[in-house]
């Protein structure tokens, strides 16, 4: 067996087999990515961005609480 014989073998069982389904993969993947967020995605992205504004508001007022307890917090912070 040649080396052209041998070689030409796995190429043809890749261009008939594995390339056809990575093919079909590939655009069943683009397809899915282009659709956008399903329904359940869009509720759950807006539950994680209430949930950041939330968490967004408490970090400001315990800021607020601890400037007027103890001002030098900040400094300390920076100096650690």
């Amino acid at each position: 067996m040649t080396l052209s014989e041998f070689i030409f073998v796995p190429v043809l069982l890749f261009l008939i087999i594995v390339a056809p389904i990575w093919i079909i993969m590939h655009y069943k993947s683009v397809g899915k990515t282009a659709d956008g967020l399903t329904s359940g995605e869009r509720a759950e992205l807006e539950e994680m961005i209430e949930v950041a504004d939330k968490m967004a508001s408490r970090i400001e007022t315990l800021e607020a609480i601890l400037d007027v307890e103890s001002p030098e917090w900040r400094e300390q912070k920076r100096q650690a």
